[in-house]
């Protein structure tokens, strides 16, 4: 048995770590779960430990929100105290965010074992953070759990062979482990008036789409001219950038734009099943779109999927209003030509193991 302490700060890292830490815990191995506190509202945080049963922080650094410097800094010491304090066999941390580096960084001064989850993935958009968070874990991590096969090949072109496993993708292990319940427990087409396939969802949060006002506005002017339901769900860091920019009250008033606070983990796959189409600029729902069999407008130049783009499910926009609205109008593939691309719903099992294998 191993003992394993859990990395998480943001939504998407919470939900890949429910099928994880149960198959972790079911395997028999000791699990200690940190929360930086990356993301700390409510809506953001708490809600999908209490909705999905993810067991509760053993530590919460409460970090918070600062520059990446500020952030990355305060989350480093106090993952490195936790660390020294446990001395786990392995660090398991998930995707690319600062908590990510963090835990990287931590673990591998440190001389702890590091297992990257989500580890292969690459833009090539050297402006993101997310592209170093993710790069510079990769290279840190002694074991690289890869959703995909082009996040292997990823890894060999970066001379990355040792300890590579492909596992596929445990955000699909949670979409299948809670879309029933999602059914049966969600009341959010009823709550916000929709009819299934009747309405668009669309998510923006990335910096480089909301730190410039006049892109910002470019992306809220595109929204609000759309003559279909859109439903946006604010993240909290949108929605201080609109109301920075002045765009906030403009934006919630026009054409058939509805924002709402940020949803549940259940309520989020009830809206991404159901609706029309999808535009995001978001990793995790450009994956759901497709675990769902929903046409997908990335509103970015590249993605780091792009098996979701190669099978015809998503089209890379960018914020032009042209091409979002020419993507409005695609003729999008039938479900039924979806390859299963994310593997089948049990990559948790395979970490799991692999980890207990090799310790």
């Amino acid at each position: 048995m191993i003992k394993v302490v859990t990395i998480v700060g943001a939504r998407p890292q919470f939900i890949k770590a429910v099928p994880v830490s149960r198959a972790l815990r079911e395997a028999g191995h000791t699990e200690f779960i940190l929360h930086t506190g990356q993301h700390y509202d409510y809506g953001m945080s708490q809600v999908f430990f209490d909705e999905l049963s993810l067991p509760s922080p053993d530590f919460n650094l409460n970090v918070r929100s600062g520059s990446h410097g500020q952030q990355t800094g305060q989350m480093l010491i106090g993952i490195e105290e936790v660390l020294q304090a446990e001395k786990p066999d392995w660090v398991v941390v998930f995707g690319d965010t600062n908590s990510t580096l963090a835990g990287a960084l931590a673990a591998v001064k440190l001389h702890i074992p590091l297992a990257h989850v989500e580890a292969g993935l690459r833009s090539y958009n050297r402006e993101m953070p997310e592209e170093h968070n993710r790069v510079i874990t990769d290279h840190c991590a002694d074991m690289l759990f890869c959703p995909t096969k082009t996040a292997v090949e990823n890894l060999a072109n970066e001379g990355l062979k040792n300890g590579v496993h492909l596992v596929g993708d445990p955000m699909y292990d949670a979409v299948l482990m809670f879309s029933e319940k999602a059914k049966q427990y969600s009341t959010i087409l009823h709550d916000l008036g929709l009819k299934m396939g009747g309405y668009l969802l669309a998510t923006i949060h990335r910096a480089y789409n909301t730190d410039e006002p006049d892109t910002l506005k470019a992306i809220f002017s595109v929204l609000t001219s759309i003559d279909e339901p859109v439903v946006f769900p604010i993240h909290p860091r949108t929605r201080q950038k609109l109301q920075d920019s002045g765009l906030l009250t403009h934006a919630a008033t026009q054409g058939n734009l509805q924002l709402i606070d940020p949803v549940s983990y259940l309520d989020m796959l009830i809206l991404e099943q159901n609706a029309r189409l999808i535009l995001t600029d978001s990793g995790g729902v450009q994956k759901e779109a497709y675990f769902f069999a929903v046409p997908c407008l990335t509103l970015r130049r590249e993605t780091e999927w792009v098996e979701t783009v190669q099978s015809g499910w998503n089209i890379l926009v960018g914020i032009e209003p042209e091409r979002i609205l020419a993507g409005l109008r695609h003729d999008f593939p039938s479900k039924y030509q979806q390859p299963a691309l994310f593997g089948n719903g049990q990559s948790a099992y395979t970490i799991s193991n692999i980890l207990g294998e090799v310790s």
